[in-house]
């Protein structure tokens, strides 16, 4: 069975459920999340996507992504997701959200209200191959420099968070997990 996506409005009310395909082929606006995992020296832990994915194969992006269930919070969601496809438990934090409408591979359209958690990992991930090719740890200022020098080795929705929150106010949720500062 299809995994099926809540399908919500520019304020994050939900409308209804589709299924995931069909969602993303038609552009439908659905509820999302991305999550940022630092660890305590600031570096942001990077995935490359397993390629076999449905969209966006082999690009570089954020530590997870994924979509709430019908009936499951976004932030239990996130948590179960981050343990499944990173093998990371640790605590999460919303920092922003994002709303964003992107042609992505294959003929496919991101259209999401995107929740963006962040968290401080408490050691490497135990990543899933069929989920994620490949890991690494990066310095915020590498990741910019990479995405400058070649953004289409990374994936949309990473691209726009960091042209929309910007360098500075990723850094800033880097050192927000180690403060206490961050919010649920």
């Amino acid at each position: 069975m299809e995994e099926l996506l809540i399908l919500v409005d520019r304020c994050d009310r939900k409308k209804g459920c589709a299924p995931k395909l069909e969602a993303h082929k038609k552009g439908y606006l659905h509820r999302a999340f991305s999550i940022f995992i630092f660890d305590h020296a600031g570096r942001l832990l990077l995935q490359q996507r397993a390629f076999g994915e449905y969209h966006s194969e082999g690009l570089w992006t954020n530590t997870c992504c994924g979509h709430p269930r019908p009936g499951e919070r976004t932030k239990a969601a996130a948590v179960r997701r981050l343990q499944e496809e990173m093998g990371i438990a640790c605590s999460l934090y919303k920092v922003s959200s994002l709303l964003y409408r992107e042609q992505v591979s294959n003929q496919l359209i991101e259209h999401e209200f995107d929740h963006i958690f962040i968290g401080i990992a408490p050691g490497n991930p135990t990543a899933n191959p069929v989920e994620v090719h490949a890991w690494q740890w990066m310095n915020l200022s590498q990741v910019c420099a990479h995405i400058s020098a070649a953004p289409e080795t990374f994936t949309v929705w990473l691209r726009r968070v960091f042209e929309t929150i910007g360098f500075a106010g990723v850094h800033a949720w880097s050192e927000r997990p180690a403060t206490g500062a961050a919010t649920d």
